[in-house]
């Protein structure tokens, strides 16, 4: 970056930086893609089937702890390039073999990694950039990429699987992510020790204090509220996630995977609109029309995937609303770490809270038991709507309070 490069102007580029390298981890959102080449060329079925996307959320979310502890003390260029190096390594691995354990290793395991260092770098350093008044805004904007990613890699991944097979694909796309990810990485920087960040009418915002470091806040009642609402609203939203495209192969047939790419621009859409409106009517407000309105999604799914008669463009409506809220919570669970608990530790201190992301992608394999047991998706959303309904319950007792 030119050291002419106004201030303003490095923390946009580090905020697309870290779109751009969210966007290619967003692979992880795609999964259910895979799922049907899977089945039909290495034979795998029922839990075979969601067991390395599940490790993959588990690992993400263990290794955000890790990870922001890294990404706090040598900085997000370094952490971020080792995240590509590893997902890139994982899919590579993957195209090599049909093997369910290597799978589970390198979707899994150095899949997951990957996520982890990548994602956790990519927030952190915008932030700084910015003025508390846009904390929602620019986490918001980050974090949009991870939810976008299947609107392409949802036609992407059919159309390599189609023409080259799983393992050619899966070799294609984490060679791409490897070069693709090292490269953003570089823009990623932290600003000056003396850098002043402004206001929009140009006075010097007012500094936040260190804040807390992750030892204090897992003592605080305000973490476990908010730690059970985000694995409440992530878990719900991962439930149905991660089996939209078998939800929506009952009415739309082969074109289920518009569902998906529609259901991402809901996602990124959710991230980025609640981050403003978090800014503007507060955080708590927000959080909890998003959980009710998802809760609402739920029930009304139950008649909408069960219609062989339905019409499609119902199941694309729900999709993109689902998705919208669920990414929601993405921007929502940051921008409240950096109010409550400061930057200093901001890396860390998220990555303790995205531990509630990772406890709920467990919910996407019982889905699949569920589907399983019964035959329909019908638990699976009743499930879904009571946790939505129990995390909007907890907003009423988070009271947040800025660091000062």
């Amino acid at each position: 970056m030119s050291t002419a490069t106004s201030p303003a102007n490095r923390g946009w580029i580090v905020t697309f930086a870290g779109l751009g390298i969210n966007l290619a981890l967003g692979v992880l959102y795609a999964w259910s893609m895979f799922k049907d080449a899977i089945t039909k060329e290495f034979g795998w079925q029922g839990s075979q089937l969601n067991d390395p996307y599940t490790l993959c959320c588990l690992v993400f979310a263990a290794t955000m702890v890790f990870a922001g502890r890294c990404q706090d003390k040598v900085g997000p260029r370094v952490t971020a390039t080792w995240g590509g190096l590893l997902i890139g390594a994982g899919m590579i691995l993957v195209s090599t073999t049909n093997s369910y354990n290597l799978w589970l290793l390198g979707f899994g395991v150095l899949g997951g990694l990957g996520m982890g260092f990548g994602y956790s770098s990519t927030t952190p350093p915008a932030l700084k950039w910015f003025p508390p008044a846009k904390t929602g805004l620019i986490a918001g904007l980050v974090v949009a990429g991870f939810g976008l990613a299947p609107v392409y890699l949802a036609p992407l991944s059919k159309y390599l699987v189609t023409n080259y097979h799983l393992q050619k694909s899966m070799l294609i796309l984490g060679i791409g992510f490897l070069v693709v990810i090292v490269v953003l990485s570089q823009f990623l920087v932290n600003p000056p020790g003396d850098y002043i960040v402004r206001d929009r009418a140009g006075a010097a915002a007012k500094p936040m204090a260190a804040g807390l470091t992750p030892g204090q806040i897992v003592r605080t009642p305000t973490f476990w509220l908010l730690w059970l609402a985000y694995f409440a609203g992530a878990g719900a939203g991962l439930m149905v996630i991660s089996s939209i495209s078998g939800m929506a192969k009952t009415t739309m047939k082969d074109a289920a995977f518009i569902a998906v790419a529609v259901m991402a621009i809901g996602n990124a859409g959710g991230r980025v609109v609640a981050g403003i409106l978090s800014d503007k009517i507060g955080r708590q407000w927000t959080l909890m029309l998003v959980l009710l309105f998802q809760a609402v999604l739920m029930f009304v799914a139950i008649p909408v995937t069960k219609s062989p008669d339905g019409a499609p463009f119902v199941i694309v409506l729900l999709a993109t609303f689902i998705g919208f809220n669920y990414g929601a919570n993405l921007s929502l669970f940051p921008s409240y770490a950096k109010d409550l608990w400061g930057l200093k530790s901001f890396g860390m201190n998220y990555g303790i809270l995205f531990t509630a992301w990772g406890a709920g992608s467990m919910l996407s394999s019982l889905a699949q038991r569920l589907k399983a047991s019964s035959g329909s998706f019908d638990s699976s959303f009743q499930t879904a709507a009571g946790l939505l309904i129990a995390g909007a319950v907890l907003t009423f007792f988070i009271k947040p309070k800025a660091v000062e």
